[in-house]
């Protein structure tokens, strides 16, 4: 050891005794093996960092398919215009289709069918049409507080929490506030009806011509302050009406 110093084992014998000293450096400096890594990269693990990091992706991908897309809020909707109906769109007989459907809709609904006499009682009828959808109805306001929508009938292009936004005959949108207004519509029986559909002046047609037997209902739209989606799972409950 005296002919070849080594810096580890002059610090080692100052730590410890001679005999200890030469111990440890032997076993921990002389014999110790001495690992050499390959100059070139092992492909096998190449290929497995490789497929880990697809796998990663893959599965990062497939969990971005699954989110839902973030709702548009309330002013993204104005700026977009999203619920907005253009002027192009503003006319009475694109939206008289519209109208049909809804009939074989309320129809369905109320259990009438063509060539059977059915029996439609308000008792009956109020739940069902409570919650009905009236996009595509055709209604006339008959009394509101706002004396210059009286008067005002078309097809209900859009039913809103607080509004109907009708389309009449003259191609003019009408927003018509639901409070404090009483709406009227008429559901034609099914076997009378086909006289009524194919008229090109349907909207000219008027109450005394929808037929006999013809129901009228009205609508109270102060207790009718709800969206369409949410009609379809709220219960209503018979209440007196205060305002009448």
């Amino acid at each position: 050891m005296e002919a070849n110093p080594h810096v580890a084992f002059d610090l080692l014998k100052k730590a410890h005794p001679p005999e200890t000293a030469s111990a440890i450096f032997t076993e921990k400096v002389l014999h110790k093996p001495l690992h050499l890594r390959p100059t070139s990269p092992d492909p096998n693990r190449q290929d497995a960092r490789a497929h880990r990091r697809l796998q990663r992706l893959r599965k990062k991908e497939k969990a971005k398919r699954r989110q839902k897309p973030k709702p548009l809020s309330a002013k993204e909707k104005r700026i977009t215009g999203i619920y907005e109906i253009s002027k192009e769109s503003q006319k009475y007989d694109i939206y008289v289709p519209l109208y049909r459907m809804w009939l074989d809709y309320i129809w369905e609904i109320l259990g009438m069918v063509k060539g059977k006499q059915a029996w439609v009682t308000a008792q009956a009828a109020g739940a069902k049409l409570a919650s009905a959808d009236f996009h595509g109805a055709k209604l006339m306001v008959v009394r509101s507080k706002c004396v210059s929508t009286v008067g005002l009938r078309g097809i209900v292009v859009r039913d809103t929490k607080f509004t109907f936004q009708i389309i009449n005959a003259k191609n003019e949108l009408k927003t018509i506030p639901k409070t404090h207004t009483i709406f009227r519509f008429q559901i034609p029986q099914p076997d009378g009806v086909d006289k009524i559909l194919d008229s090109e002046k349907i909207s000219d047609i008027s109450e005394d011509e929808m037929g006999p037997n013809t129901l009228i209902f009205e609508l109270h739209g102060s207790s009718f302050e709800h969206r369409a989606i949410d009609r379809a799972t709220k219960k209503f409950k018979q209440r007196n009406m205060t305002e009448l």
